[in-house]
């Protein structure tokens, strides 16, 4: 991997960690119970919608700047 490749990535991990919590306010997904667990299915599911409320957050933001 080079380190333009390594650089690139480690961004886009920060600008993910950054707009987490934006992400986790748009999905609005409720936590488990405690001692409760989600499927797989559940699990992908949320993961679907976090995905979708990333890419939102993300334009949000883009949309902000310009």
């Amino acid at each position: 991997m080079s380190t333009d490749s390594a650089d690139r990535q480690q961004q886009q991990v920060r600008e993910f960690m950054q707009l987490l919590p934006m992400t986790l306010a748009l999905a609005g997904l409720p936590e488990a119970a405690p001692g409760q667990h989600f499927n797989a299915g559940q699990m992908e599911a949320r993961a679907t919608t976090l995905r979708a409320a990333y890419k939102i957050a993300r334009q949000v933001i883009l949309d902000v700047v310009k």
